[in-house]
């Protein structure tokens, strides 16, 4: 059965039904393995921001080709579209960044997805876990007080885990 309500048991199945704990001994290793992936999200959403940060540095520091200057002049009728159409009018740049960043969105995705599906055991000692795991990734991965890391809060602070 199903649970709809948040409950108290050491006895949950989270995410298969092969993963079902009936021990306290099974049941405390489910809460850490929630808090280490939580965690390890906000690790991996660090490293993804990071890796978008330095490739838009590198970018803006490389000269401008003739083809971009050629799109930078070219008038535009909606403004909304400027920086679609420019970034389109020198070809699509299937960088290892960009590539690189597309799969850390991917992973990072999957492990938000499987977090809230987690929490939606509605285990309330897996929603703690889940929930103290991002507190503390955040604190320990993405709450520094560099430069970096300021860009990074600013450009990407959300709270929900699979976003």
């Amino acid at each position: 059965m199903m649970h709809m309500t948040f409950y108290w048991s050491k006895e949950v199945t989270l995410l298969v039904e092969s993963w079902q704990t009936t021990t306290w001994t099974s049941y405390a290793f489910t809460l850490v393995a929630c808090f280490l992936a939580s965690a390890f999200y906000q690790f991996m959403e660090d490293r993804r921001v990071r890796l978008k940060l330095a490739s838009s540095a590198e970018a803006a520091a490389k000269p401008p080709s003739d083809a971009d200057a050629a799109a930078s002049e070219a008038p535009l009728e909606t403004p909304f579209l400027r920086s679609k159409v420019t970034a389109s009018a020198g070809g699509k740049r299937w960088t290892a960044a960009r590539v690189g960043g597309g799969v850390l969105f991917g992973v990072n995705a999957a492990i938000g997805y499987l977090l809230m599906l987690a929490v939606m055991s509605f285990n309330g000692g897996v929603f703690l876990s889940v929930v103290c795991g991002l507190g503390v990734g955040y604190l320990v991965f993405r709450s520094g007080s560099d430069d970096a890391v300021t860009t990074v809060r600013a450009v990407a602070d959300n709270p929900c885990a699979c976003a």
